[in-house]
């Protein structure tokens, strides 16, 4: 390979997409490409699609379009859950000279031999039956935290779903190579690592290619905060009757990982969450936020919630406005229901007008502001951790505690990357914490 050629990387969707992203890079500058930003010229420009975001073509279409504005005969390939859900729609857009599917996207250099500009895309795509192997990854070099992949794929038949059909049977990374990826990310200087894949809680199976649990996910846990050098874990999404009380217990006690839990609900009512083809009931949500709260008051408990859902009238809305105002959380991801093809939920009578969805979305929004402030209104006069940012916003440096709340103060370079301890002291008209240090040192 040429070692002047440059790669420029758009990464689409979540964590998970981060941290495949970054392995992706890695795997181009041992190849020898050098990375550029993408607002760069690159002779390659690799977008990372989603499949779950709205619009999601329209998106991607924009995106193309940004990278052929700067080098019209650029190179550019898509990867990604959109990828392989609907790869020819994206290989009919205009400059579009390659699209790769799930198992593919991880051999990208293998295709690119030639970077003559197509004038058709050309699909590489398998059958996402043939997605039954797992490629660890881990994001560096982007952010003040790393995204470890641990888990991937999903078992799960909730009914509006398309990720189980982008990306395969749930599958998981051995625990040795969990923790080996853990300790690079440490020797890195990196000092915090969020775990994270499509249905984490079900990590160990499909862990040596077998459909059993090797480990649970409670023994990751474990093993991990044994890892020397590492400032904080944090668990991202992980469904509720995954998490159980000797995660949450342990999560307590421990040093490494944080009081931040994001769970999925999706719905306040059984009889949507029936018809979503969710593995538990309202009850047992309420049931894992007590746990929470009993063994760790200042947790932050974040929720995913979807409005608009084919059946949901404005009673069963209504009861789960209620059921997260009465719930005792910190904010809400709010997701506005849209029709995916190949799914159960797009066949299912009682559709809900697209205003209608809008106008419920707006309320939850809302309740998620009310909750946030709730929160760090809560939190006000407390002791905590800040781990800064890199970036300097508008002349200020962000950061979060270690329980998620996000705090601001005057730029200052010397406080990237470091953890500071201070006391939060007020919300200013921005919605984010003040505060004032208590030790003037790096801890």
């Amino acid at each position: 390979m040429n070692s002047k050629k440059t790669v420029a990387f758009y990464t689409l969707g979540c964590k998970l997409n981060f941290s495949e992203t970054s392995t992706i890079a890695r795997n181009f500058s041992s190849e020898g490409f050098d990375r550029v930003d993408f607002k760069e010229k690159a002779d390659i420009y690799v977008i990372n699609t989603c499949s779950v975001t709205e619009n999601a073509d329209k998106r991607f279409k924009s995106i193309v379009k940004q990278a052929q504005k700067v080098n019209p005969e650029a190179f550019v390939t898509a990867i990604g859950c959109y990828a392989q859900l609907k790869p020819q729609e994206l290989a009919d857009v205009d400059g579009v000279d390659l699209v790769l599917g799930a198992t593919e996207k991880f051999k990208i250099t293998d295709y690119l031999n030639d970077l003559s500009k197509n004038d058709l895309g050309e699909i590489h795509s398998c059958e996402i039956e043939d997605a039954d192997f797992y490629v660890g990854s881990y994001s560096i070099g982007d952010r003040t935290r790393a995204f470890l992949k641990v888990q991937d794929g999903c078992d799960y038949k909730c009914t509006y779903c398309t990720i189980p059909l982008a990306r395969g049977i749930s599958r998981s990374d051995t625990l040795e190579n969990v923790l080996e990826n853990a300790r690079a990310i440490s020797a890195k200087n990196i000092k915090e690592i969020v775990l994270t894949g499509v249905n984490i809680g079900d990590y160990g199976k499909g862990e040596f290619g077998n459909k059993k649990h090797e480990h649970t996910f409670y023994e990751l846990v474990q093993a991990l905060d044994k890892v020397n050098g590492i400032e904080r874990l944090r668990i991202s999404s992980i469904e509720p009757n995954l998490l159980k009380n000797e995660t949450i217990d342990f999560v307590s006690k421990s040093d490494a990982f944080v009081p931040h839990f994001h769970i999925p609900l999706q719905s306040g009512t059984n009889e949507m969450l029936k018809l979503m083809r969710r593995r538990y009931m309202k009850e047992l949500y309420v049931d894992r936020v007590h746990k929470i709260k009993e063994v760790m008051p200042h947790a932050c408990i974040g929720v995913d919630v979807i409005v608009g859902f084919p059946g949901e009238t404005d009673e069963l809305f209504l009861e789960t406005y209620n059921f997260l105002n009465e719930l005792d959380i910190s904010y809400l991801h709010v997701f506005t229901y849209s029709e995916r093809d190949n799914t159960v939920a797009a066949t299912l009578d009682g559709v809900v007008p697209k205003k209608v969805r809008a106008k419920r979305s707006k309320m939850l929004r809302g309740l998620s502001v009310k909750k946030r402030r709730a929160f760090y209104e809560s939190q006000l006069e407390s002791s905590r951790t800040v781990l800064f940012e890199s970036e300097n916003k508008e002349g200020y440096i962000h950061g979060f505690t270690e329980n998620y709340v996000k705090v601001k103060t005057p730029w200052d370079p010397e406080l990237v990357n470091t953890l500071q301890a201070v006391k939060l002291t007020k919300i200013d008209e921005d919605g984010l914490v003040r505060f004032n240090f208590q030790k003037a040192h790096t801890i």
